[in-house]
């Protein structure tokens, strides 16, 4: 996927410098391609950490009902283990009916604790993406860029190969966003 991005950037970038340089045979285009580092700016964001302290406070919050679920079902296995031998068969298939009942509860909890700290995570994150795409997006046109990528890992690889500091826009983005960077939190592009 990753070699497919490139070489489609690639020709896309060949393709419109060979027509545009056809069509003005005296000047060629100068493309500029700019990198942005995501991490680097969310890490600098105000927004951020209360998304981050929420997303926190969601997840102890799902752990803690977990955990009483679990101290629930281990406390009824207990006593039925403890009482199994002399029980009648048929209050020892309810009780091991009901042991079953609580596992799947369980298990179906998890997902749906999973599928809500995820949710919950793209209601907080979705206006921040946006607000940070726009400023993205007035910085390159502002400074001439035509390209701008990410460096960060995205499916498993690089989606940049090469990159020169130079080119990196993040603190113009936060400068656009009215935050002054510090530079003890600077994220390096990653190899």
């Amino acid at each position: 996927m990753r070699t497919l991005f490139v070489i489609l950037l690639v020709s896309l970038v060949s393709i419109g410098a060979t027509a545009q340089t056809t069509t003005t045979q005296t000047q060629p285009v100068v493309q500029k391609i700019g990198y942005a580092e995501w991490d680097y700016i969310f890490s600098q964001l105000p927004e951020f950490k209360q998304i981050d302290n929420d997303l926190k406070t969601h997840g102890d919050q799902l752990q803690s009902q977990l955990q009483a679920k679990y101290k629930e079902y281990e406390t009824k296995l207990k006593t039925y283990q403890a009482s199994a031998s002399t029980m009648v068969d048929a209050v020892r298939r309810d009780k091991e009916t009901e042991l079953t009942q609580l596992q799947e509860n369980i298990q179906k909890f998890q997902q749906d604790a999973e599928a809500s700290l995820r949710k919950k995570q793209s209601d907080l994150m979705e206006p921040v993406y946006a607000k940070v795409g726009k400023a993205i997006e007035e910085v390159a046109k502002e400074n001439g860029y035509s390209f701008i990528i990410n460096p960060q890992l995205v499916g498993g690889g690089d989606i940049l190969l090469y990159n020169d500091e130079k080119y990196n826009i993040s603190t113009l983005v936060l400068k656009k966003l009215g935050i002054t960077p510090t530079a003890s939190t600077t994220v390096q592009p990653k190899k």
